[in-house]
């Protein structure tokens, strides 16, 4: 008598977290955050994914966010995505560029997404978007947008229409987009220098004068814990404020100042004369074909005040801030040992 044979369902594969920009600052602690916390699902869409990642089970994903075809096939079976990828620049010269990645990338991300049914997308933002004043206001996401500030540089006016881009994508019901605004990052792991140059002029001495503003940052590790609690709580359509410290340039430079030993500028200039004066100079040196020992526009932002208030991501997303003098500590640490050396600008 022949044997009876059973037929078993096969198995589903499991859906993919898709991570956008994996690689970056931000997206690398957030992929250490998820893998430590047992996840086995990622998928790491860059240009180039470090062997660690894939040997700890991460799927990589070589490509571009405004390739069409590239996105069709990395949004394939996922069940949420998150969209880090991105640039940040304070040149000018760099908008076209971060128009192109940041709202035509987002653009054609969502796209993909709605056709292949994906219903979470958490979207990396900047407070950029949402927290800047000409006075030491603390704001917060009731505030209107600061649309008259933000579009006077480049960057933050590409977050902010990749924002409304994605909320225009994702307004159909079943679906939820989240939309994170962490400020200025620091701590360790950036590699690229993407976020924590500020630190690394500072002790260059690149900075010739201490400005009048004032500045929030926090700890990218702290940041990428927010973004893994916004997979399941965050609310569809809202923006939260990720920060740990309000502080002026004065204070952030003395604190700099304690913790590397490298002197804060003393010079202090009035913002219309610190503003002409950059902009004068930076003339100068691109009509020499030299790049300039600072950025015009990186002068006139830290004339304004980035200040706000994160109880909204502390209440719905679980976010908590170390304290900020730790993470300056860790900053400086890691500059010194990958960058620059224990004993430079001493």
């Amino acid at each position: 008598m022949a044997e009876k044979k059973t037929k078993t369902a096969a198995k589903k594969p499991a859906k993919k977290i898709l991570i956008t920009g994996g690689t970056g600052f931000l997206g690398t602690h957030l992929v250490r955050q998820f893998l430590d916390a047992g996840a086995t699902n990622l998928r790491v869409m860059a240009s180039s994914v470090p062997e660690w990642m894939t040997d700890a089970g991460c799927e990589a994903f070589a490509g571009s966010v405004t390739n069409a075809e590239h996105v069709a096939a990395a949004t394939r079976n996922c069940e949420a995505i998150y969209h880090l990828a991105g640039k940040v620049s304070f040149d000018y010269d760099g908008a076209a560029q971060m128009n192109r990645l940041h709202v035509e990338g987002t653009r054609l991300l969502c796209e993909a997404a709605k056709e292949n049914k994906v219903k979470n997308f958490i979207l990396a933002s900047s407070s950029g978007t949402s927290a800047i004043s000409e006075t030491p206001e603390i704001l917060d996401e009731t505030y209107p947008q600061p649309i008259a500030i933000l579009t006077k540089w480049a960057y933050y006016a590409s977050k902010y229409y990749q924002e409304k881009t994605a909320l225009r994508a994702f307004s159909d019901k079943g679906e939820r987009l989240v939309i994170l605004n962490p400020s200025l990052l620091l701590g360790a792991g950036d590699e690229r220098l993407s976020s924590t140059k500020i630190v690394f002029d500072f002790m260059a001495r690149k900075f010739p004068y201490t400005p009048s503003g004032g500045i929030n940052f926090v700890d990218a590790a702290d940041a990428a814990a927010a973004f893994v609690n916004a997979l399941d709580r965050g609310r569809h359509g809202e923006r939260y404020l990720l920060g740990a410290a309000n502080w002026t340039v004065a204070e952030f430079f003395g604190r700099l100042e304690r913790l590397s030993g490298v002197s804060a500028p003393l010079l202090k200039v009035p913002k219309s004369i610190a503003v002409a004066g950059s902009n004068f100079i930076s003339s100068l040196y691109k009509n020499f074909n030299k790049p300039a020992p600072f950025e015009a526009s990186e002068v006139e932002m830290g004339e304004y005040f980035w200040y706000f208030d994160s109880s909204k991501a502390a209440e719905e997303l679980n976010f908590t801030a170390r304290e900020p003098a730790e993470t300056l500590h860790e900053t400086i640490k890691y500059l010194r040992e990958n960058f620059l050396g224990e004993g430079v600008f001493k």
